[in-house]
This record gives C-alpha cells, sequence and structure tokens, in this order.
C-alpha cells in the first residue's frame, strides 16, 4: 500500500494525518498516512530504511531546515524559501525537497488583504515564517521579523511600539504561542494597539480561535486562523507526491 507520512516532534496532535486518512477513504484510494515522531532529525534514514514503502512526506516544527541536508535535491522555491515541508520519493530512490507552506499561506490570506495592507511583521523566525515572508514579499509587502532577539531584518518584542503597529497593519504568527493546550499563551506584542486597520494571521489551527486572535477582535482587528492554509498546503503536496516528474 502506498505510504505517505508527516516528520516532525511531539506530533500526536497533527492535522495531517487526519486530512490525509479522511481523503483517502473519501476518494477510495488505496493508501495510508502515518505519523513519524522523531526526537532528533538524526533518526530520519531509519525511517526511510524501515519503511521503503514510503512516497512522500510532510514536514513539521522543528525540523523544515534541519532535514535539507537529508535530501538529494531542492525545487527552486524551496532553495529560495531555505525551508521543506514536502519531500518527494522519486522512482530512482532520491529525495527532492519541496515548499508548499507558501502556496497555502498566500491561498488563504489573499482574500483578506487590503490596499492599506503594506506593511507585515512576522512573529517567529524558524521554518514557516521563511514561507510566509517569500509569499508576501511575491504579494508586494514589506516584511519585518519579530523575535525574542533583536535582529537585523526586524524588531525584539520588547522594542514594538505604538508606532510600529500603526505602520505594520499584517501581523503574522508563525510562532506556536497559543496552541492547544495552551490556550491562554500569545506572542507579546502590544496588542491593546491594534485596530480594525489590522489582519492578525495564526498560523495555529487548534484552537480555532487563539488568544492573539481573541485579543485582536476585541480590538476590531480581523483575524484568520492557520487550517484553510493547512488544507491548501496538503492539497498541493499531493499533488507533487503525484506528478510524474
Amino acid at each position: 500500500m502506498r505510504t505517505f507520512g508527516l516528520l516532525g516532534k511531539n506530533i500526536a496532535y497533527s492535522f495531517s494525518a487526519g486530512f490525509f486518512n479522511k481523503k483517502f477513504a473519501a476518494e477510495d484510494i488505496p493508501a495510508t498516512y502515518k505519523n513519524f515522531d522523531l526526537q532528533d532529525i538524526s533518526e530520519f534514514p531509519g525511517v526511510i530504511k524501515s519503511h521503503p514503502e514510503l512516497q512522500g512526506l510532510n514536514v513539521t516544527i522543528p525540523y523544515k531546515q534541519e532535514i535539507i541536508p537529508y535530501l538529494d535535491r531542492l525545487d527552486p522555491v524551496a532553495r529560495e524559501i531555505g525551508a521543506v515541508n514536502t519531500i518527494k520519493f522519486e522512482k530512482d530512490g532520491s529525495l527532492t525537497g519541496h515548499n508548499t507552506d507558501h502556496f497555502g499561506f498566500t491561498r488563504s490570506i489573499k482574500a483578506y488583504l487590503q490596499p492599506h495592507h503594506t506593511q507585515a511583521l512576522i512573529l517567529g523566525t524558524g521554518g514557516a515564517s521563511k514561507a510566509v515572508a517569500y509569499s508576501l514579499r511575491k504579494m508586494g509587502i514589506e516584511v519585518k521579523f519579530v523575535s525574542r532577539n533583536l535582529q537585523a531584518e526586524g524588531f525584539s518584542y520588547d522594542t514594538l511600539t505604538a508606532q510600529h503597529l500603526k505602520q505594520y497593519t499584517v501581523i503574522v504568527n508563525c510562532t506556536p504561542l497559543g496552541t492547544s493546550p495552551n490556550f491562554t499563551s500569545f506572542p507579546p506584542i502590544p496588542v491593546e494597539h491594534l485596530t480594525s486597520a489590522h489582519l492578525i494571521f495564526d498560523l495555529i489551527y487548534n484552537p480555532a480561535i487563539t488568544q492573539l486572535m481573541k485579543l485582536g477582535i476585541q480590538q476590531n482587528a480581523t483575524a484568520v486562523n492557520g487550517l484553510h492554509m493547512l488544507e491548501f498546503q496538503a492539497e498541493k503536496s499531493w499533488e507533487i507526491w503525484n506528478s510524474p516528474h
């Protein structure tokens, strides 16, 4: 049976297995999707060796960048982004890294963007944030990263001011802060300065309304979770796994 799976750490909560196994059942596809929960990326070669039936993998936190040295090649977009969330097992046994996060993000945020949304803050600097930055730049939106430590391309949380929030009206949470079961946590931005001009896009999908989204809604901001992004990127992964090239 064709086998696909998700590579990550502490991924019992994952959306992917449920999504794909439901899809396989509904569309009568003879395939299965498994979670491969690795404590360290060095376990990856062992996964391939013990599962020769694997034809494709998704990759999630914290391995979207760490997986790259284990792959034979990257498609041009994944190379430019610098992160991989989809692996295709080629007919010759080699592994190609792709990124479908950018596709899912673009598809899901586009409907919410307004003409005044020209600058964005990306909270977090992991693999997902790289795909988000790529997407926003492609749409002509200037991006700055926000993290615990001050960096050249952005701000630290403790340097964010009311003026920054007035200027950057798109805010994308790429951190895990607020994920179930830690419902009350959220990235420490000055939420009291959010307004109806703001669009908050939280990559988290569980819970459906995160604490950051809730606080934004209280300030009349538009708030969107990451569920549709996940669905779009998953369908794109399926397309890649089934493409002849």
